[in-house]
């Protein structure tokens, strides 16, 4: 009778630590994103681009960099410009870390955005962003593939007009995979503290 009794205070011992483990792993396990996880649901960073100086270039060329991607332009009269300074100080704030961060912005206006107009553009911000523009066609597929989307709205002249645009920013981490997605209205705390863990976890060497 002790004997089964004690035996049952063990195998009650031993199923309250086991709970107790896992509940622990299950705790690890759990990344305290604070943005938007999107791991899984979207497609790898891929794209056949012109920079901001002319050169073609890939999703390849910054493999081992984390990229945030952004579809804007440079007469965008409001969230472009308040987006790319809200970027760049949260670049700052990561100080040495940036160095492994690139801001992609990619124009939805490629008939007014060169590449000289991008690379005066991206570096009135920033350093580490980067232009890029293309073929109206190479861009609306990357934007489709991002599930972004942008218009031209109807403008007093062909040149003079504005383009409606989605405005996520979509966060890859060192290998390509489409990891984060925030928004403008994110908080640099917020963008910060993922970047910091994104970079500390492996997301770039």
């Amino acid at each position: 009778m002790k004997c089964s009794r004690l035996l049952r205070l063990v195998i009650l011992s031993f199923a309250v630590a086991a709970s107790a483990l896992l509940a622990a792993c299950n705790k690890d396990a759990q990344q305290p994103w604070q943005l938007t996880d999107i791991s899984g649901h979207m497609p790898d960073l891929a794209f056949r681009l012109t920079d901001d100086h002319g050169q073609t270039v890939t999703a390849a060329d910054y493999r081992g960099k984390i990229t945030l991607l952004y579809f804007g332009y440079t007469h965008c009269p409001d969230v472009c410009p308040l987006t790319l300074a809200h970027l760049h100080v949260v670049m700052q704030r990561l100080g040495k870390l940036a160095d492994h961060v690139r801001i992609l912005f990619v124009t939805v206006d490629p008939a007014r955005d060169t590449p000289a107009v991008l690379h005066d553009y991206v570096n009135a911000f920033d350093p580490r962003a980067v232009g890029l523009t293309g073929a109206p066609a190479d861009i609306e597929a990357l934007t489709k593939r991002y599930r972004a989307a942008f218009t031209r709205e109807p403008g007093k002249s062909d040149d003079s007009y504005d383009v409606s645009h989605s405005s996520g920013i979509y966060i890859f981490d060192a290998s390509g995979k489409a990891r984060l997605l925030a928004t403008p209205a994110d908080g640099q705390d917020k963008l910060t503290h993922d970047l910091q863990l994104l970079l500390s976890s492996g997301g770039a060497p």
